[in-house]
């Protein structure tokens, strides 16, 4: 594709190129629908959620709700935002939201960008993602096993999605 984006056409003369850089940087997307920048501006909500509420008088048994919620997108592994965090470093309580989040989203109706998912879809999704060090697999286990799956499933979801 670079290599296409470097050539250029003429029309009534004017030289212009194959592709714009917007339009590379678009087609050059490896995974998903956002492009690197975009991306960047989603990934900065967790660590603007922290900073904003670490601006709120908690009272101490709540102090940490800051920390909690910063980390909701960090991955056991490492591999997660905004700080990097791996499991020895990642609180329960964070773990506990990344598996609630990934979840939500999955299921959400009001996504613009696809279409609300199936529990038999999502449950496999987040195995994968225990599986691959993202997420713990107890809290996953504990959702499925709880009734909190069923329970929500009843509460939020459409029927066409509860296929368990």
């Amino acid at each position: 594709m670079r290599q296409i984006s470097g050539r250029t056409y003429t029309q009534d003369g004017n030289r212009a190129p194959i592709l714009t850089a917007d339009e590379l940087e678009n087609l050059s997307i490896f995974r998903g629908t956002l492009t690197q920048s975009e991306r960047a501006v989603i990934a900065n909500h967790a660590a603007v959620s922290a900073r904003m509420l670490s601006q709120l008088p908690f009272s101490r048994p709540l102090a940490r709700v800051p920390e909690f919620a910063g980390g909701h997108h960090e991955k056991l592994d490492g591999n997660g935002y905004p700080a990097g965090l791996t499991a020895e470093s990642l609180p329960l309580q964070s773990r506990i939201l990344a598996v609630a989040d990934v979840f939500e989203a999955l299921t959400a109706a009001d996504r613009p960008y696809r279409k609300p998912m199936r529990l038999s879809d999502v449950l496999r999704i987040l195995h994968a993602m225990v599986d691959s060090g993202e997420l713990d697999g107890r809290i996953v286990d504990l959702l499925e096993s709880g009734g909190v799956v069923r329970a929500y499933a009843e509460a939020e979801l459409g029927e066409d999605q509860i296929d368990l």
